[in-house]
């Protein structure tokens, strides 16, 4: 039996949550994780109460706006911002703490992650906001992607 790396147990968990997401667009879970333990989970969507996407359809695919810009236009939340969220709703802190993301966050998510004191990010798939990669860093905050190789072996790649 092989049981899989800290990382790849975390990011499964990412994927598993993305499946919750009711976004037309792009599907993305979030995990906030300290000391191997669980904080915060997230996915894209409306806010509690508010009508899917899946189900009134998408306004950002209705103006035709491309994929990570403008995202004021858009009814959901990302799953980095729900994270965030459900760890102040219940009051866990997470500073210090890894974010598992299915992808790198954008500028918006980017600085409410600096601001929650998030020291890590590990992501598996890139996003189009070369900003937010670029303020990562001057906040110090390391950033890892979680990919495969030609092979389609996993590595981890500062």
């Amino acid at each position: 039996m092989s049981r899989p790396s800290w990382e790849e147990y975390f990011m499964d968990i990412a994927r598993l949550v993305a499946r919750r997401s009711t976004c037309l667009r792009r599907q993305v879970g979030a995990v906030v994780v300290k000391e191997k333990n669980i904080l915060a989970t997230g996915y894209n969507g409306t806010p509690s109460g508010i009508a899917h996407c899946s189900e009134v359809g998408c306004l950002r695919q209705q103006l035709g706006i491309p994929s990570g810009e403008r995202h004021e236009l858009c009814r959901g939340l990302h799953a980095e911002q729900n994270a965030i969220i459900q760890a102040a709703k219940h009051g866990v802190n997470i500073g210090g703490a890894t974010l598992y993301s299915t992808h790198s966050p954008c500028l918006i998510c980017t600085k409410m992650i600096i601001n929650a004191g998030v020291q890590h990010i590990i992501y598996l798939e890139g996003y189009p906001d070369t900003l937010s990669l670029e303020m990562l860093r001057e906040a110090g905050i390391a950033t890892t992607f979680f990919g495969q190789d030609d092979s389609g072996e996993r590595e981890l790649a500062p």
